[in-house]
């Protein structure tokens, strides 16, 4: 189909369009604040945002209990070795002095150690001092060794200290032992910060990336979008739709330009279908025209000339009916709004044979062989069948030979072949490869009955089933005219006799 251009995405058509302090038209950039490109890059950097978030909060949160459990043990397990030792030995505050030999074993690294009297004095103060308190005080001069106070969050300076304050018995005094707390508290404080910064990264990150893959996913959608509004705009079927690739845009795009290529072939039917059937139309109207005239002096008519004027004005009313009902017939049999389903072609041509010798009283026999099972629409397939039948009765008027109805298949997988045999005056052979137009009749045809519509129904009915129309001389006189549905067009049959 011919080919036209369409302007590029985001050039301005019109010079009166409002504009913004920047220049671009106001409607433009509220489309570009709502494109598809702007809400894929905002979903994706959202979503990014919120797993980062995610992630980041659960590992910062798992870091931190580690971190603080694995403080808080290890500072359990320094008090309750520090209560097995004074319970096992008889100790005394100058055992764990500064001074004392082999004082780094009792201090453990990481640890500030006390040395409190018996009244609750400090006798070895600890680097930085602790605070002492009245429960300290109670615990130096408890009687029983091990007693433990413990204190949680306590000010040391700026520092912030967990202490055990644990008794050496008998009145002796006690011995303080403080963790630092305020410096897991730094290092988590940090890992916050970095946390936040790397997230905050991330989410720039996936940001710039969401744009930068929208605009390159959407930049042929928009190429598309253009080309619909281009077709919608100048109702130009004709358009190139320049999208290219193997994926789902890809493949809309040429579904796209099947689509236009499709709708404009139909617009040429459509257009092609009406004045064929104007010019149809005028003959039997201009006859009609011309009798009604004569209708004004039907007195002055002989009673012979009165009931030929009124038997022409039956036959021409008739003809127009019969044309216009062809036309329906020939409109509804290009639809596909008839639910496709499994057919018998041989049951339809029983059918078909039986409603035409009650009509006419013609003899008509079928002959059916092989699968005659096909997927298709039963009603367009009725018509097309009957169509040939009503044809060949038409021509064959006056036979007394039966006609013949044959239905084959499968030929090939999945076709089948239906054929009407008459033994009428057949058709010339320069008439052969016509008699499927659309109101086509043979020189010696036009004196008989008929638009000319039937077989171009068969047509459109075989080719909306995947198979094609064929018209062949009978050898002995007469015409074999049929079609094939599913799996592609057959090669022309024979002319030979149906197996019997």
């Amino acid at each position: 189909m011919a080919r036209g251009t369409f302007d590029a995405p985001g050039t301005s058509r019109t010079s009166g369009t409002s504009r913004t302090a920047a220049g671009a038209p106001a409607g433009r950039r509220r489309l570009r604040l709502l494109s598809l490109g702007t809400k894929f890059a905002v979903a994706f950097a959202a979503v990014t945002a919120t797993i980062t978030v995610l992630v980041g909060l659960l590992s910062y949160n798992a870091a931190a209990r580690l971190l603080r459990v694995d403080q808080q043990v290890v500072f359990d397990e320094v008090v309750e070795d520090l209560r097995g030792a004074v319970r096992a030995n008889r100790m005394a505050p100058v055992d764990f002095s500064s001074a004392a030999p082999g004082h780094d074993l009792v201090r453990p690294a990481r640890t500030d150690v006390q040395v409190l009297g018996p009244d609750g004095r400090i006798v070895d103060p600890g680097d930085p001092g602790l605070p002492v308190v009245a429960a300290d005080r109670a615990v130096a001069g408890a009687a029983v060794a091990g007693r433990v106070a413990v204190h949680a969050d306590v000010d040391v300076g700026d520092d912030v200290y967990r202490v055990a304050t644990v008794a050496l018995g008998e009145g002796r005094g006690a011995v303080q032992v403080a963790q630092e707390f305020s410096d897991i508290e730094d290092l988590l404080r940090t890992l916050q910060q970095r946390t936040l910064v790397l997230m905050m990264a991330v989410v720039i990150a996936a940001g710039l990336s969401g744009w930068w893959l929208a605009r390159r996913i959407t930049r042929r959608l928009v190429v598309l979008t253009a080309a619909a509004e281009d077709v919608a705009r100048t109702r130009r079927l004709g358009i190139q739709v320049p999208v290219a690739g193997h994926d789902e845009v890809g493949r809309l795009g040429r579904a796209f330009d099947r689509m236009l290529g499709r709708l404009a072939q139909s617009e040429d039917d459509q257009r092609r279908l009406v004045q064929d059937a104007g010019h149809e139309l005028r003959t039997p109207l201009t006859s009609l025209r011309t009798n009604i005239s004569l209708l004004r002096r039907i007195d002055e008519l002989a009673p012979d000339a009165r009931e030929e004027l009124v038997a022409d004005l039956t036959q021409e009313a008739r003809e127009l009916t019969d044309l216009v009902n062809e036309l329906v017939e020939l409109a509804a049999g290009q639809s596909d709004t008839e639910p496709p389903c499994r057919v018998d072609l041989a049951v339809i041509a029983q059918g078909v044979a039986e409603l035409a010798r009650r009509r006419g009283g013609r003899e008509i026999t079928v002959h059916a062989s092989g699968d005659t099972t096909t997927d298709g629409r039963p009603g367009m397939l009725t018509r097309a069948v009957s169509n040939l039948v009503e044809n060949a009765v038409k021509f064959d008027r006056d036979g007394t030979a039966p006609i013949d109805i044959t239905v084959a298949g499968p030929a090939r997988p999945g076709t089948v072949r239906v054929e009407v045999r008459d033994r009428g005056p057949g058709i010339a052979a320069d008439d052969l490869t016509h008699v499927f137009d659309r109101f086509f009749r043979a020189a010696d045809a036009r004196s008989l009955p008929g638009s000319g519509l039937g077989l171009s129904i068969v047509r459109e009915v075989a080719l909306a089933h995947g198979g094609a129309p064929y018209a062949v001389r009978r050898p002995g006189g007469g015409t074999v005219i049929g079609f094939t549905v599913g799996g592609g067009p057959l090669p022309r049959p024979d002319a030979g006799e149906p197996g019997r």
